[in-house]
This record gives C-alpha cells, structure tokens and sequence, in this order.
C-alpha cells in the first residue's frame, strides 16, 4: 500500500479550529461506499477485544444497540449523501482518548460479525497520538 492510499480523508469535524479523532483512508470509504449500496447506511463501532480483537466494526446503522456507555468519536465523510458515525465504548474511550483513530482496509478476512467480511477485505485501526496541538484544540 503506497503512502497515498493510506492518506486520511477530512472529515466533517476537520473545519479551521476544530479537532477530528477519526478519519478514514481513501480506499476504505471506497468499500464502505460500496457497502451502503448493499446495506444501506451505516456505522462503525471501535471494538474493545475478546473475538474481534480491536477491530473497527462495521454495521447497518441503527443494528447496533447504542446506550450512555457508548461514546460519539466523530462523523466521516466517505463521499455519500450521509457521513458514517464512529462509536467507542466509553471504558475503552478512557485508553485511546489520546489517539487518533485511521480506518483502513486490508487484504484478509474480516470478523464475522462486520459487514466487510465476505469480501475478502477487513477493516483495520491506524492509530496515533494526538499532538499537543490536537489535544488542545479537541473538543471537551
């Protein structure tokens, strides 16, 4: 994979003075493009581990069941009418708080339960840490 394809989209949180957690890679909004068509809207949830290891999860919208111990990280823009939504588990929010997060694709199977995992393709986690300058400027 070249370093193009690996760079993040903006994201709708990406405005002047505003800080996103979570983008994604051109060729993973290409898949999750194609995945709405098949699915309908969708969502993602970060895994905390156990089968899935930290995988991101991908789901129709709305089949996950959301509660106050889910956290919003953000909205990415993947060229569709509607931006995909990012959610963590709010005790696993409090070890990645630090950390952007970079959806990606790969070669592989990906965890049954995720929508990407017939293809051939599963969606990955790039993480990084956030700048100072990120960390001062994220919302609170």
């Amino acid at each position: 994979m070249s370093n193009e394809q690996a760079t993040p989209l903006p994201t709708p949180a990406d405005a002047p003075g505003r800080v996103s957690r979570v983008a994604i890679t051109p060729a993973a909004a290409a898949l999750v493009r194609d995945l709405t068509l098949r699915h309908g809207p969708l969502m993602f949830h970060q895994s905390g581990g156990c089968c899935d290891g930290s995988a991101p999860m991908c789901y129709p919208d709305g089949d996950l069941f959301l509660t106050d111990g889910d956290r919003h990280l953000g909205d990415l823009d993947v060229g569709l009418d509607r931006a995909v939504p990012v959610w963590m588990s709010v005790a696993q929010f409090e070890y990645w708080k630090h950390t952007h997060l970079t959806i990606d694709v790969v070669p592989g199977r990906g965890a049954g339960f995720s929508v990407e995992a017939p293809t051939g393709q599963r969606f990955l986690i790039r993480s990084r840490l956030l700048t100072d300058a990120e960390w001062a400027g994220l919302a609170p």
